[in-house]
């Protein structure tokens, strides 16, 4: 295949919009959570709303579907880099702060609050930035983004998106592995010294352990085949493969309903969702009332900023 036909453009531009429907819904809804619900609003629990609303508005720009051309065109193209890379760098922060909390046993994690708004929005501006000086945003095929004619452009690619997000890859699995393993390594010696408050106490940071090992996996279950797509159209540029796109596309713009379920969706939102469904559900349909499971589990991300170190 040389290239794809227009038929095949317009069903990749079908999946884009709603798969990112989706990532929209699900990112809109932790959004909400956090500003209705006010014993939400603690440090770690903050980072995962700013994940959220990038997620979101990313998301947004992408249910234009394809422009082709004019305001709305480079209107997407801009805020789809934007988001995008300010999306996985608030995956950083987060890997930052468990680390800082879990690893390091310190409890100063909301001093680096601003420094995490420049790190983020100020690289995401500048990666964002970066391709707009050789005018090289517009019509990419399915969606507008970066544009793919010249070798320049393919190359602006990887260097403002692709490079940056393989660099966090690499940072949150390196991070999880040292919280895991300290984890591991604390469970062990409770165990070994026969002190049960120490592990009734880890109990649920193991619980949250198998949460947070997965947490890596979904910028890499998003952005492989995107990535393989990419490195695919460099070295054979007029043999573009339909399928791979699909997979591309589709994985890429679910990574919105992917965040909002493995960080937003954790036990203090579930606990807080089913103590104002106790509150709001009629008691004659109280058989009808939606359940959240394992509410009792580990608080994971939001408590880790109040935990004080020796």
């Amino acid at each position: 295949m040389e290239a794809l036909t227009e038929e095949q453009t317009h069903f990749l531009t079908r999946i884009n919009v709603t798969a990112s429907a989706f990532s929209f819904g699900g990112s809109f809804f932790i959004v909400l959570c956090y500003l209705c619900f006010k014993e939400l609003r603690k440090f770690s629990f903050k980072l995962v709303f700013y994940l959220s609303l990038s997620d979101m508005l990313c998301s947004l720009f992408n249910l234009l579907g394809d422009p082709r051309e004019g305001f709305l065109c480079y209107v997407q193209g801009y805020s789809t880099q934007f988001f995008s890379v300010a999306s996985f760098l608030w995956t950083t922060t987060i890997a930052f702060t468990l680390y800082r909390t879990v690893v390091k046993h310190k409890a100063d994690v909301e001093e680096f609050g601003p420094a995490f708004h420049a790190y983020v929005w100020g690289t995401a501006f500048l990666m964002t930035i970066i391709p707009s000086i050789g005018d090289d945003y517009g019509p990419a095929g399915a969606w507008c983004w970066v544009r793919t004619e010249t070798t320049a452009g393919k190359v602006l690619r990887f260097m403002t998106f692709y490079v940056p997000l393989w660099g966090a890859i690499l940072f949150n699995g390196a991070v999880y592995f040292q919280v895991i393993r300290m984890l591991k390594y604390a469970t062990r010696m409770a165990v070994s010294m026969a002190d049960r408050q120490r592990q009734v106490e880890a109990r649920p940071e193991m619980k949250a352990m198998n949460r947070w090992g997965y947490y890596p996996l979904i910028l890499i279950a998003s952005w492989t085949f995107g990535t393989i797509n990419r490195i695919h159209d460099f070295v054979e540029p007029q043999n573009k493969l339909f399928w791979l796109y699909c997979l591309h596309i589709s994985t890429a713009s679910l990574m919105g309903l992917f965040n909002s379920i493995a960080y937003g969706l954790n036990a203090a939102v579930r606990r807080t969702l089913q103590e104002r469904l106790d509150q709001w559900w009629p008691d004659k349909y109280r058989l009808w009332r939606p359940a959240f499971r394992d509410i009792e589990d580990a608080e994971e991300l939001v408590p880790l900023e109040q935990k004080e170190g020796p």
